[in-house]
């Protein structure tokens, strides 16, 4: 009963907020606490919930602060020149652009923080889909895909807790896989160059000086961009908005409106600035060119900290932010009206991060996920024994979607491990096996940067979810191929 009621609570969630009938943070609270009622352990709900939220707080508090202190960086011109760089390449065709997006995502996935790069990849290349009228769910799908083949480097969580939980060795898990992960990279590539050739279709090339400029107030996100056919718009700041998009460059387009990212918002207390098509205004009052290098160097430091978990992630955050508003703005107005400039994105992202903890507070603490899983072990069948690198690799795409990495690496990858023993398949093939899903994984919902990439981006989650899901399979398809054909696997 307890694996019906796992599965009807999880698509139940996914349905609604798919449909736009409930907002992700209301299905996130509202639906775990109705499923703990009828599992017949509502008066446990606090327990559950406040064990949900002690496990996720550190989350909380580390985006919080990361969004600060990104933010900042952002503001005072950090990463112009990435941007620049960039943008040059991207110039005003579609394609290069969705390429761009897919090279940006991918090099910032070096720091193994999903959150970080979804900020720095959205600031950057927001202006230039508002700009174009290009679809902002492709720019989302294909951020997240990079960063879903990134995050199994060794210190972005995945890899670590497989070899954690399989004691064996991260290197030993890692190392062997870079062929696979490298042509799923590949694959994330391709498929942006696929997806930009669509949109080029759509809207065609523009030269700088064409570029339409912007419509105020009315956020379109193309749904269906590059397949050329209708695509519906969805909720800006205020509401939703419909929009169509037909097929061809001639095709009626939603307008593009709206404040970009935290970069680009907000230019003094309180103040507004349009969206250059440069991505990030050069002129912005909030720059401070003389401090350039240190700023570098202190993103430097943090993020060579944060890999030499030197101390724990949130700690490093509150003191970079802390060291960052200090030192460019001294003066205490300043600083408030950078805190100001960023509190959408951190009430949003907290706010979702801690109604997520409810789901998988009530997903734990029910029994739900551990049902669910020895279901899921128990359906296999004894002849895909030897086979359990694939069956392990084919699981971790459901798994890690619908469970989190935690969930799935300590509960469910040990008893998969035990099986493939059992018929011969070593430990490692099996964990080798178990990273192929992240790329799906980084669109799952209970995964908190990814709110930082569909609210900085301005789109519904939901919508987010009906694009990247059949693509981010593929790429996680690709991986598990090419890693059984190398021999990996």
């Amino acid at each position: 009963m307890l694996t019906i009621l796992g599965f009807a609570m999880i698509a139940t969630f996914l349905v609604l907020i798919m449909m736009k009938k409930m907002s992700p943070i209301a299905a996130l609270v509202l639906i775990p606490a109705l499923f703990c009622v009828l599992v017949g352990k509502g008066a446990h709900l606090g327990d559950y919930v406040i064990d949900g939220v002690s496990s996720l707080a550190p989350t909380a508090a580390m985006l919080m602060f990361a969004i600060v202190y990104f933010g900042v960086m952002i503001d005072v011109g950090l990463f112009d020149p990435i941007v620049r760089a960039i943008l040059k390449f991207c110039k005003a065709d579609p394609m290069r652009i969705v390429v761009g997006t897919a090279l940006l995502a991918a090099i910032v996935s070096l720091d193994g923080d999903g959150s970080t790069t979804f900020m720095i990849t959205v600031s950057a290349m927001y202006p230039l889909y508002k700009r174009l009228k290009m679809s902002l769910v492709v720019m989302t799908g294909v951020a997240a895909m990079a960063n879903g083949v990134m995050n199994t480097l060794p210190w972005g969580g995945p890899t670590a807790r497989a070899a954690t939980a399989l004691k064996v060795d991260a290197t030993d898990i890692f190392v062997p896989m870079i062929p696979a992960l490298a042509v799923g990279l590949v694959a994330v590539v391709v498929l942006a160059y696929v997806l930009g050739l669509r949109e080029r279709r759509r809207l065609g090339t523009l030269s700088l000086d064409e570029a339409p400029e912007r419509e105020p107030e009315t956020e379109t996100v193309l749904v269906g961009a590059g397949a050329g056919t209708g695509a519906a718009g969805v909720s800006g700041a205020a509401g939703v908005s419909g929009a169509g998009a037909g097929a061809g460059a001639g095709a009626a387009r939603g307008a593009a409106g709206g404040p970009g990212a935290a970069g680009d918002r907000d230019t003094g207390a309180g103040g507004e600035s349009d969206d250059d098509f440069k991505g990030l205004d050069p002129n912005r009052p909030t720059l401070r060119p003389r401090l350039y290098w240190f700023n570098a160097l202190l993103t430097l430091a943090l993020l060579t900290a944060m890999i030499m978990e030197l101390l724990p992630i949130p700690v490093l955050f509150l003191i970079g932010a802390a060291l960052a508003l200090t030192v460019n703005f001294p003066h205490i107005p300043d600083q408030k009206a950078r805190i100001a400039a960023h509190a959408d994105n951190v009430l949003n992202v907290s706010g979702m991060v801690f109604a997520a903890a409810v789901f998988t507070g009530v997903l734990t603490g029910t029994g739900m996920v551990d049902h669910m899983a020895n279901w899921l072990v128990d359906t296999i069948p004894d002849g895909m024994g030897p086979q359990m690198g694939l069956v392990t690799g084919l699981l971790s795409l459901p798994l890690t979607y619908f469970m989190s990495n935690d969930g799935f690496y300590f509960g469910v990858l040990p008893v998969l491990a035990e099986a493939g023993q059992a018929h011969g398949v070593s430990t490692l093939e099996i964990a080798r096996a178990s990273i192929v899903g992240q790329p799906l994984h980084m669109s799952s919902p209970l995964v908190p940067a990814v709110y930082v990439l569909v609210g900085m981006a301005k789109v519904e989650f939901g919508d987010h979810t009906r694009f990247v899901v059949k693509w981010a399979v593929l790429t996680s398809l690709v991986i598990l191929a090419a890693g059984i054909l190398f021999g990996i696997i």
